[in-house]
């Protein structure tokens, strides 16, 4: 078995071992066990059968991230995109359009970005790509994760009366677990102690029992549903209507620049960018990304996209995709102990995501800060991830600065002819959501 593992992830080509890879998994999986919950309940809100719901997603993320990981060796696990689950709710509860229209639509986009994966394309964007915007849009991604970390237990809310965000209720025990929880963790990382994130993990949540933040559950065993009625419950020629272009592209450009980001981001974190900023094999990501796509549309799921909280794995070791098969074993387990994974709470998993957030900021000292042309729109792209709260956002805004600045500095030979229709992408996103 160690022959074959070693054969297949190349293991010492990447200073790896099988018990790094294990920890890196798991830690991989607790910082997504949230989807577990977050994505039955909402598209259980726009009427689909939850149960049915978890089953086909922990399914489809247990293929689509092994085909990651056996096709790429690269440690990024896949999962329904929440901003796409939220679009699709949407579509289903506020414009009511059926499931199956739906599904056509997040079938037809996967499509589009199966044609410009395998057509080369979507390496070719990456690629032109100035390099300070590849290094802002991880730290971009990096503060968006520290962001959502401290959402997510409470640290941080939306105050609607001064219309900003604000500290929440520092006295909560929510709260006082997640602080107590990143205590740990730094103290855990200042002493290099193995298997750092997952121990900090697992003590914040028994911390949490005397405070009421984590709950026991009456049984520790589900038993998965039927996912057949949901299975090519889809309608290919109905979603084609004009009508719909608006949901597909509002799919498709978020998703797009999003999984380059993720992939940029995390592959900068684990080491596997090439002086230029370029991730070798980028390709293989985003075919299999692509393929996902469609694939989850016939059993009616939102957007399968790589997901932010791989970086969690490749902090905690990671390297290759033996990483990601060990968070499908857990999602596996899952299917069966679907209760004990949701014990853990976000006080557990938020710290882990805040200093994560936090060292992945260290890409912004590669930034030429003496040349306003590169330094302002890479500031643009990190600002803008963050108060316009999506990855793309921040992107589809820096691009087009970045090509303003360029023309008035007379640079104008430095700017790639690619990155023009990139603007005109990016204007087009934007008047989808005005």
């Amino acid at each position: 078995m160690n022959n074959w593992l070693e054969k297949q992830f190349k293991l010492s080509k990447f200073h790896t071992n099988v018990k790094t890879e294990l920890l890196a998994g798991v830690t991989t999986f607790v910082t997504m066990a949230y989807v577990l919950a977050t994505v039955p309940n909402i598209l259980g809100g726009a009427g689909l059968d939850k149960h049915v719901v978890l089953t086909t997603m922990v399914l489809l993320i247990i293929l689509t991230s092994c085909a990651m990981a056996l096709y790429t060796n690269r440690p990024f696990a896949l999962a329904p995109g929440l901003g796409s689950v939220g679009i699709v709710a949407s579509m289903i509860t506020n414009e009511g359009i059926s499931p199956s229209i739906t599904a056509g639509v997040i079938f037809w986009s996967g499509i589009l970005f199966i044609i410009i994966s395998f057509l080369g394309l979507r390496e070719a964007v990456v690629r032109v790509i100035p390099v300070s915007l590849k290094h802002a849009v991880s730290a971009g991604i990096g503060l968006f994760i520290a962001l959502l970390g401290a959402k997510n237990c409470g640290l941080i809310i939306a105050n609607e009366a001064k219309n900003n965000l604000a500290f929440g209720d520092l006295a909560s025990p929510t709260v006082l677990v997640a602080v107590i929880g990143f205590i740990l963790l730094l103290i855990i990382r200042v002493r290099n102690i193995p298997g750092g994130m997952i121990l900090a993990i697992f003590l914040t949540t028994i911390i949490g029992i005397p405070f009421g933040v984590t709950k026991l559950p009456a049984s520790p065993v589900s038993l998965p549903a039927n996912i057949g009625e949901q299975f090519l419950n889809i309608d290919f020629i109905g979603a084609l209507n004009f009508a719909y272009i608006p949901f597909l592209i509002a799919l498709f450009v978020p998703d797009f620049f999003s999984t380059f980001g993720t992939v940029l981001g995390v592959g900068a974190k684990a080491g596997y960018l090439d002086k230029d900023g370029n991730l070798p094999g980028i390709d293989k990501c985003f075919k299999v990304d692509a393929i996902a796509t469609s694939f989850g549309a016939l059993f009616g799921m939102p957007s399968m996209t790589t997901y932010l909280e791989s970086s969690a794995g490749v902090e905690a070791g990671g390297k290759t995709g033996l990483t990601v098969i060990f968070t499908s074993l857990c999602f596996a387990l899952a299917l069966f102990f679907a209760p004990l994974a949701l014990i853990i709470p976000s006080a557990a998993t938020s710290p882990v995501l805040i200093f994560i957030g936090i060292n992945m900021l260290s890409g912004m000292r590669n930034i030429d800060y003496t040349d306003l042309t590169e330094c302002v729109p890479a500031f643009i792209c990190v600002t803008f991830t963050i108060f316009a709260n999506n990855i793309a956002n921040g992107i589809c805004v820096a691009i087009p600065a970045y090509v303003i600045m360029k023309i008035a500095a007379g640079k104008i030979k430095k700017i790639e002819p690619v990155m023009y229709v990139l603007v005109a992408v990016c204007l087009l996103y934007f008047y989808t959501i005005v």
